[in-house]
């Protein structure tokens, strides 16, 4: 008998085994600068044996936390990473050697360079993957402030030309030619831009 062509309609039975969630956010601060907390958790749906500890069901198996201090040109001024859980109990011994990320900024090549100074052992691995979303969430936290000293629409008042908006060419709804760019930077305000789908026609 051939077997069962399984009922598309009716979803399989799933069982949670595991969450990772990460939150990230920003800060303005009084003094004119920025915080900026990332913290990630990994939590285990079930009881299970580790090596150094037995984990119960809803145990985390990470809960790691990072914080930095940056000014408004993006330079980092403060940098401390904090791990409250880890599966062994040597993981918080390399907390520190996030310092080293002081006085970088935050931008292009910034994680290549983080990743080489806390590359291996130099460093968590956990806690280096969470430099990304921390990177974004800085970024994301000085365009809400840029959007409210000049909100986008005020660019296009006036016939003058426009530089081309950074974002444009980053990704497929902001591509040069599609119609979000229409509308964030005008044709008839290019002046001297051959669009993107001509020039390489």
């Amino acid at each position: 008998m051939a077997n069962a062509v399984p009922d598309a309609t009716t979803p399989p039975f799933r069982t949670l085994r595991h969450t990772r969630s990460i939150l990230c956010r920003g800060y303005l601060r009084d003094d004119g600068r920025y915080d900026i907390e990332a913290e990630m958790q990994d939590i285990s749906a079930v009881a299970t044996e580790l090596p150094f500890t037995d984990l119960p069901a809803g145990g985390h198996l990470h809960r790691m936390h990072l914080t930095m201090t940056i000014d408004a040109g993006l330079v980092i001024h403060h940098f401390a990473a904090r791990t409250e859980t880890g599966p062994t109990p040597y993981c918080a011994d390399i907390n520190a050697a996030y310092a080293t990320l002081i006085g970088l900024r935050i931008g292009k090549g910034f994680n290549q360079e983080a990743r080489q100074r806390l590359a291996g052992v130099r460093g968590c691995t956990h806690l280096t993957d969470l430099l990304g979303p921390l990177a974004t969430t800085a970024m994301q936290t000085m365009m809400s402030i840029q959007r409210e000293e000049s909100p986008w629409h005020t660019k296009l008042h006036g016939d003058t030309p426009l530089p081309q908006p950074w974002v444009l060419g980053t990704c497929h709804a902001y591509r040069l030619d599609g119609e979000a760019a229409q509308v964030i930077w005008p044709m008839h305000r290019r002046a001297a831009v051959v669009p993107e789908t001509t020039a390489q026609e």
